[in-house]
């Protein structure tokens, strides 16, 4: 396990390693938003902690970047701007979770640790569960976090795999966006409804055979959205 920091604040960068540090394992600095993206391309990391203001290339498109070269990787997204516009892009465009500047020590190592533990297998499953899902063409494999359609592995963030888990064990099942809201990223997670919709746009896009028409993951007019049981029937 290791975690990558690509901020160009040597203090802010400091301060990060410091709280961090108390997680004991390997974090490695980039303070430049190419040498960043070459570091996290070229090497394997657990988390991203990623400022979207940055020199050379700002935080969203090297968030972008990661999530086209389908690497799934947890993204914590750090932004000095406090609009709602900024959060809901960075989490459109891949971000796993945000911190607005300034914020505190503990509040980060818990958001750290919160998607750390999202990012493990064994974290997420429950004893009681059916370690395997079969729905349509698509097999959820609970205990290895992995997804398969017509069993060609799809590529999940770990948001998605969490969406997909909390709608397929619960198929049939009508979800209100602020369930989904609360269950995947948190009761005292702050973020808005519309995070939602474009998590399950994203997933649609990758489950669906025609994301516009969808027959897995479908909205419940008024309500929210389920996970049909039959998806050929439509039920």
């Amino acid at each position: 396990m290791s975690i990558a920091i690509i901020e160009d604040d040597a203090n802010i960068r400091n301060l990060i390693k410091i709280v961090l540090s108390d997680l004991n394992v390997p974090i490695d600095e980039y303070d430049n938003g190419w040498k960043g993206l070459d570091g996290v391309t070229q090497k394997k990391y657990s988390l991203l902690v990623l400022d979207l203001m940055l020199p050379g290339v700002n935080g969203m498109e090297i968030c972008r970047k990661i999530r086209q070269s389908n690497n799934t990787m947890p993204i914590l997204m750090l932004t000095s701007k406090s609009e709602e516009d900024d959060k809901i892009a960075g989490l459109e465009t891949g971000a796993d979770d945000y911190l607005t500047k300034p914020f505190s020590n503990r509040e980060l190592l818990a958001r750290v640790k919160a998607l750390l533990r999202r990012s493990e297998a064994k974290s997420f499953i429950d004893k009681k569960e059916y370690q395997i899902i079969s729905i349509g063409s698509l097999v959820l494999d609970i205990s290895n976090r992995v997804l398969t359609k017509n069993r060609i592995e799809v590529n999940l963030t770990a948001k998605e795999f969490d969406l997909i888990h909390l709608f397929m064990s619960n198929a049939g099942r009508n979800f209100t966006r602020m369930e989904v809201l609360e269950r995947v990223w948190g009761e005292n997670f702050e973020g808005l409804e519309h995070t939602v919709n474009s998590n399950i746009n994203r997933l649609r896009s990758k489950i669906e055979e025609d994301p516009a028409k969808p027959k897995y993951l479908v909205t419940v007019w008024g309500l929210g959205y389920k996970f049909n049981k039959n998806p050929e029937t439509g039920s």
